[in-house]
């Protein structure tokens, strides 16, 4: 079967997942009914999905995404747990005595943060929120910078994030899907320079928060959340409707021990202030994963640089989360941590990342029945003819830019798209590490300028903003980003092939 059936999982899964605001449904269902297109009888359909799931989940390459994903979340669990958030909190927020100062900080500590967004996030907002007061930051503005910090820079480091392992795995997806037997990883940190939007949204990051701000509109803004707050005349629905949606799944999550009053409350007291139980795990992680890596490639390389492109990157980078957590955790035992304890927020780490992992498995299983249904083959008869090479990019990205918004995820927007997008590519002749870009660019917009985007669910939540006019602030900026992008995409497709 190759015929226009073999569209109809793409056809469920956007669409459902944009009407739903959740990707879940959506795979699911478009799993299931590629499952039944393939054995159409009563039972058949839920076995035929089933034996999709099951195959791709024993698959190495995906067993080594999904154990990575849970081995990360547990150790950034129990660094929290050990005091090692909070102590990085306190160390910090004493060493800085302005406004300029604070920002300066903020885009900083991405250095040490950039592991994964939401991580980045529950640290360093609440540092800001203890100062804002003393500094008379307006939370909008504050709210902004940490934001633009957070998703768009993890969306462009290729070492010890939490995105890289599921970037490459959707890489290695879609390429697969076309029969290009290429590195993943390499594909995809050949990629990142055509991350236009996370490139372009940090400049217009840095004039916003530099150089765009006058204090005569710093003490204008304040004035107006002030009032905003307090004498706001009546609820906005809207506003408390996304709320009602989101933030109750998130608060649980992101406890910190800062209240939204700012001070800490009475349960997060007993959490020591053990700044190098943050700082030591960070650093041993990254530079075992540079070491490594080196060392996995070397002997085949041609230079330092070209070492690092033949490492087995999936499998160093368990490596060295494995010897971290090993190392980490004989670290917190000397300090007397009960053992028990540190599992046991280990085990609550890594389930935070179940609906990921979830995600994963549906995205695999929909790419391989779309792919056994005739997907590329039609596309190449039908779609991949006409369409100009230089217009792939662009549209993906407007695209995906417009789904990630609705939905509120880079990382369903990424699984959505990026079979699609390179199977496009693959059959337009478009240059596929500009397209890989697209759709990673695509995905950032959503997560940055989206209401529902966890990522400003959680920041709203620990600055005590409200997420709807929050979200008004940040898409003009989010918007002259986009437009930007869509020009260096469509500049771009012309000079490359």
């Amino acid at each position: 079967m190759s015929g226009w059936w073999s569209l109809l999982p793409f056809l469920i899964v956007i669409p459902l997942s944009i009407w739903t605001r959740q990707v879940l449904p959506g795979l699911f269902a478009a799993l299931l009914v590629g499952s039944y297109l393939k054995d159409p009888s009563l039972l058949g359909g839920i076995k035929t999905m089933l034996t999709y799931l099951v195959n791709n989940l024993v698959q190495s390459s995906n067993i080594r995404i999904i154990i990575f994903l849970y081995v990360f979340g547990g150790l950034i669990s129990i660094v929290e747990y050990t005091g090692g958030i909070n102590g990085f909190v306190h160390l910090v927020s004493k060493k800085v005595k302005t406004k300029r100062s604070a920002l300066l900080l903020t885009w900083f500590s991405t250095l040490v943060t950039f592991s994964d967004p939401d991580f980045r996030i529950v640290t360093i907002a609440p540092i800001m929120k203890a100062l804002q007061k003393k500094l008379k930051l307006p939370a909008q503005e504050l709210g902004f910078t940490i934001e633009v910090t957070s998703n768009p820079v993890v969306g462009l480091i290729p070492l010890a994030t939490a995105f890289v392992g599921y970037m490459v795995s959707v890489i290695h997806m879609a390429l697969s899907n076309v029969g290009i037997h290429q590195a993943a990883y390499a594909v995809y940190v050949k990629s990142i320079p055509f991350n236009f939007f996370s490139i372009s949204i940090i400049l217009v990051g840095i004039y916003y928060s530099f150089f765009k701000h006058s204090e005569k509109k710093v003490k204008k803004e304040a004035t107006m959340l002030h009032k905003e707050k307090y004498n706001f005349p009546q609820p906005n629905l809207a506003m408390e409707a996304a709320a009602e949606v989101t933030l109750p799944t998130k608060q649980s999550k992101y406890l910190h021990p800062i209240d939204q009053t700012g001070e800490k409350d009475h349960e997060e007291e007993q959490v020591p202030n053990k700044p190098w139980n943050f700082i030591f795990p960070l650093s041993l992680v990254l530079i075992l994963t540079l070491f490594l890596s080196w060392w996995d490639g070397h002997d085949n390389a041609t230079s330092f640089l070209n070492a690092f492109i033949r490492a087995d990157a999936l499998g160093v980078m368990l490596e060295s989360l494995f010897i971290t957590l090993i190392v980490t955790l004989s670290f917190f035992l000397t300090q007397r941590f009960p053992i028990e304890e540190l599992f046991t927020h280990f085990v609550k780490g890594g389930n935070n990342l179940m609906s990921v992992i979830l995600m994963l498995g549906l995205i695999w299983g929909v790419s391989a029945v779309s792919e056994d249904l005739g997907f590329s083959r039609f596309i190449t008869s039908h779609v991949g003819g006409w369409i100009p090479h230089f217009f792939v990019a662009p549209i993906l990205f407007l695209i995906g830019a417009l789904i990630s918004y609705f939905i509120g995820s880079s990382w369903g927007t990424w699984g959505l798209l990026m079979p699609l997008g390179v199977t496009l590519a693959h059959h337009a002749g478009a240059n596929i590490l500009l397209v890989i870009g697209a759709v990673f660019a695509s995905g950032t917009f959503g997560a940055f300028a989206s209401p529902l985007s966890d990522n400003s669910v959680t920041l709203c939540t620990i600055l005590d903003l409200p997420i709807m006019e929050y979200s008004k602030t940040k898409l003009k900026p989010a918007l002259i980003a986009a437009g930007i992008t869509t020009l260096a995409f469509g500049i771009t497709s012309f000079l490359m092939k």
